[in-house]
């Protein structure tokens, strides 16, 4: 009865405490204002056709982050990387809607909030690439979560995310915008027609209704008498919603607006470069939010977090790279990991044999997106503007402080080769030091993760499973650039499925002659154990046949393996996009059988399971280069 009387008033003392802290003021309230689709297009990052004085004038007395980036160029997984204070792809969880289970070990940032005392609220982004519960994470969760709600005395920690400038709204056709469309500044990838710059007249007036929103969120924290006990930091999910912004693991997809202001109350917790009106070149990424947020709050980052906090009592030293990365977006697969400097941007492409410019749906209803694509088919773009639907380059090197809009890859000149092996291996030092799942398809790795009952964030901590050096040699034979036919032939015969793979894709990437040479290999990997191999080694045989023959044996394993219930989700949709690479006059006749087929895998859950339903549609009724409404 005694240890129950002293449990229960030592709650109620560690509530007062807490209740005390706050009032006392040891601990800051922290206001998170974040917006969606847009790069640092404002005023205060010297944009001059932006109209954003709100966020000018905040900048004025606040911290200005030059070099910020969201980790990955669209909303689920950067969030992911948020909430957990861990690359995405380190979870398995940086595959656009997916959803993989959460390792026992994993807890998200607001958590340790909670148990410090801190009222926490959403308002109301959640999509999250893993398994969560939002009453464990959220005191509240929704469109009406407000810091208001709070107990008197009570610290908080609370977001607003605004998505009047997301993708989807700017796409109205003859919009009467307040920007002047003639005077949009393009960057020199996109055509100058009018419809681009009237996409881009758009973007810039979501921008500044965006504006709005943030100047009253300042306003509501004075009238409140919070603004000296708050620290308040606006931050973008990701780049523009424009093409090659949104999704692209480049500069213009990943580069984001960061400014933090620390008010007087509390300067300790400022960095060394704070002064009011100071910009950063600090490297800061999405992964080191969390880490940064606790540090503000006095509470020491956990050790599972990756991220690096870059203000308050635990700040660290300044990082020599930032990274960044591209899975599959929605239902195109692809592999990009992306190393920052500061003054280069290196970005590696597992899958070269793709186009940055993948059709995907939603993307293509963007006005600029579709008649881009349709300049590009007629022929009628140079160089630079040609490259986002063309094959990419394995590798891509980009000086952005003399190259901003990255037009000039510096991957094969020598000039610049001790840069790029330098950032080659920064890149990979981070897949082994972060477990990040990069070098497993998506597919195989929910196999492998099904197979051993363990989270994807476990199955990447077995060496037998997952060994990026072993791995790295078979992802890094399409560099060669005096790639041998037996060096490729050992590697398909080699133990790990995920070896196995990569060399497959050396011979979709490097062409014919490589994979006729090599087709009786490739042939008897149609039935190997993993899917994922038997998938990418029948598109090398259906794209490069030796005969009509092989190519059916080819198409028939796809078509097998673009059954979700007989596969996956994520096995489906990697064979319905090795279909739909086919050439039309290969798929007309396989249209009415895989239409036939399911559409989703009682085991997959979230989104991801929609998007075999998806490709479905673009089998079915290509997207075309033009709308409907120009037919008229």
């Amino acid at each position: 009865m005694f240890s129950r009387f002293f449990f229960l008033s030592f709650l109620v003392l560690a509530s007062g405490l807490c209740t005390l802290m706050a009032a006392t003021g040891e601990r800051p309230n922290i206001l998170w204002l974040s917006s969606e689709d847009h790069g640092p297009h404002l005023g205060c990052y010297g944009d001059k056709y932006a109209s954003t004085p709100n966020l000018d004038a905040f900048a004025k007395q606040s911290l200005l982050y030059q070099n910020a980036i969201s980790t990955a160029p669209v909303c689920a997984p950067a969030r992911t990387t948020i909430i957990c204070g861990m690359y995405a792809p380190s979870l398995g969880a940086h595959h656009m809607r997916s959803q993989v289970s959460k390792p026992e070990w994993l807890k998200f940032y607001p958590e340790f909030l909670r148990e410090a005392g801190y009222y926490c609220t959403n308002n109301s982004k959640t999509d999250y690439n893993i398994e969560h519960n939002l009453r464990q994470i959220w005191d509240e969760s929704s469109g009406k979560a407000h810091y208001r709600k709070r107990k008197k005395g009570q610290p908080f920690f609370a977001i607003f995310n605004q998505t009047c400038t997301h993708e989807s709204r700017i796409r109205a056709r003859n919009a009467k915008t307040r920007h002047d469309p003639a005077k949009a500044p393009l960057p020199p990838y996109h055509p100058d027609i009018p419809v681009v710059r009237d996409n881009w007249a758009q973007y810039y007036d979501r921008l500044s209704q965006m504006d709005d929103w943030f100047g009253g969120h300042l306003r509501a924290l004075k009238e409140q008498g919070l603004s000296e006990d708050t620290i308040v930091i606006f931050w973008a999910d990701h780049g523009s919603g424009m093409p090659r912004g949104k999704r692209y693991a480049g500069w213009s997809g990943l580069h984001v607006p960061m400014i933090v202001h620390i008010p007087e109350k509390w300067k300790h917790l400022r960095p060394p470069e704070y002064k009011p009106g100071n910009t950063s070149d600090r490297l800061v990424g999405f992964v080191d939010l969390g880490a940064t947020t606790l540090s503000l709050a006095g509470i020491k980052p956990a050790a599972f977090q990756q991220g690096r906090a870059f203000l308050g009592k635990y700040v660290t030293p300044k990082p020599e790279y930032s990274f960044g990365f591209r899975g599959r977006m929605d239902e195109r697969p692809d592999c990009s990991r992306t190393v920052v400097d500061g003054k280069y941007v290196y970005i590696r492409n597992f899958m070269p044999h793709l186009p940055h410019g993948q059709i995907l749906h939603y993307q293509m209803e963007t006005q600029t997106t579709r008649l881009w694509r349709r300049l590009f088919h007629q022929g009628k773009l140079n160089k630079v503007q040609s490259a986002f639907w063309e094959k990419k380059a394995p590798e891509e090197l980009y000086d952005i402080t003399a190259d901003p809009h990255e037009t000039n890859n510096l991957a094969t000149d020598p000039a610049c080769r001790k840069q790029l092996l330098g950032m080659r291996a920064a890149l990979y030092d981070n897949l082994s030091a972060t477990f990040d799942v990069a070098l497993l398809p998506e597919g195989m790795f929910h196999d492998l993760a099904r197979e051993h009952g363990i989270p994807p964030a476990d199955l990447t901590r077995k060496k037998n499973f997952y060994s990026v050096p072993e791995i790295r040699k078979a992802a890094d034979l399409l560099l060669e650039p005096d790639l041998k036919t037996d060096q490729v032939a050992h590697m398909l015969k080699a133990r790990l499925p995920s070896q196995r793979y990569w060399a497959v894709l050396a011979c979709l990437y490097r062409g014919e002659h490589l994979t006729r040479a090599l087709d009786a290999e490739l042939g008897q990997l149609l039935r190997d154990p993993s899917r994922s191999v038997q998938i990418a080694a029948a598109e090398a045989l259906a794209t490069h046949p030796r005969d009509e023959q092989q190519r059916s044996r080819a198409i028939k394993v796809l078509l097998e393996n673009s059954d979700p219930t007989a596969s996956s989700a994520y096995h489906a949709v990697a064979a319905l996009n090795a279909l739909d690479h086919q050439p039309r006059a290969i798929l007309e006749p396989l249209k009415d059988r895989i239409l036939k087929l399911p559409t989703s895998d009682p085991n997959a859950p979230g989104r991801s399971n929609g998007y075999a339903g998806r490709m479905h549609k673009h089998i079915a009724t290509p997207i075309p280069d033009y709308f409907p409404w120009e037919r008229k």
